[in-house]
């Protein structure tokens, strides 16, 4: 029994996870402590342990006991995954790619620091759709509490504003713009734009944020598509 490989694995394991030493004992109900001296050599985990850290990370039991090299395993089956993707896109783009109805797609994002989002237009030559989720608030700590929020899909023309579609917020029980925005999502399925026009006719979203004082506060967040609809 290689201990001093079982160690390194084990470490390797966990940072490749993310995960504190406290956060990968409370996933296999030890201590801390315990994780601390398996990875520095100290101690083993139970077979049972080791067996169910092995299953989880496609690594053979028996080959890590016997201190065989286990990077050569992960690194074919990783070789194989990515040669199965790639296969499954060259025969979508065989079986599909010229069919009018398909969707292609491009990406939204926004030049406002104070926002991430996840956005995206779906285009076809029969209609354009827009999708905008995941948007996270970044410009700072905001704990304030607001009584109502309201945030708007603008399209802007010629600088006239055109409300798209909007989300809003209003109850006896204020929240902060993290728990709000957590909530928002859109999802236009007929956009009355065509694609290929988009960059005539930019799109913003507009936040505004009602405290329990009656202060309201607007965030407006222009957003950009990264490549031109195909002509």
């Amino acid at each position: 029994m290689n201990q001093d490989k079982i160690s390194k694995v084990i470490k390797n394991i966990r940072k490749s996870k993310g995960l504190t030493q406290s956060q990968f004992a409370e996933k296999y109900n030890v201590t801390y402590q315990a994780v601390s001296k398996w990875e520095n050599g100290k101690s083993m985990p139970d077979i049972a342990i080791l067996k169910e850290i092995c299953q989880e990370n496609n690594i053979n039991l028996d080959d890590l006991l016997e201190g065989k090299n286990i990077k050569r395993k992960n690194k074919i089956l990783l070789i194989g995954a990515i040669a199965a993707f790639l296969l499954i896109i060259i025969v979508s783009l065989i079986l599909f790619g010229r069919n009018k109805n398909d969707f292609e797609f491009k990406t939204l994002s926004t030049s406002c620091d104070d926002f991430r989002l996840y956005g995206s237009i779906a285009y076809n030559d029969n209609k354009t759709s827009i999708y905008i989720s995941n948007i996270t608030y970044c410009g700072g700590n905001d704990e304030s509490k607001y009584k109502s929020i309201e945030c708007t899909l603008y399209e802007i023309d010629n600088n006239t504003k055109k409300k798209v579609s909007s989300y809003n917020y209003q109850d006896k029980e204020s929240i902060t713009l993290e728990q709000f925005l957590k909530n928002v999502n859109f999802n236009i399925d007929h956009y009355s734009k065509n694609c290929r026009i988009y960059k005539e006719n930019g799109l913003n979203l507009e936040i505004e944020a009602t405290d329990e004082n009656s202060q309201t506060t607007i965030y407006k967040i222009p957003l950009i598509m990264e490549e031109n609809c195909e002509s």
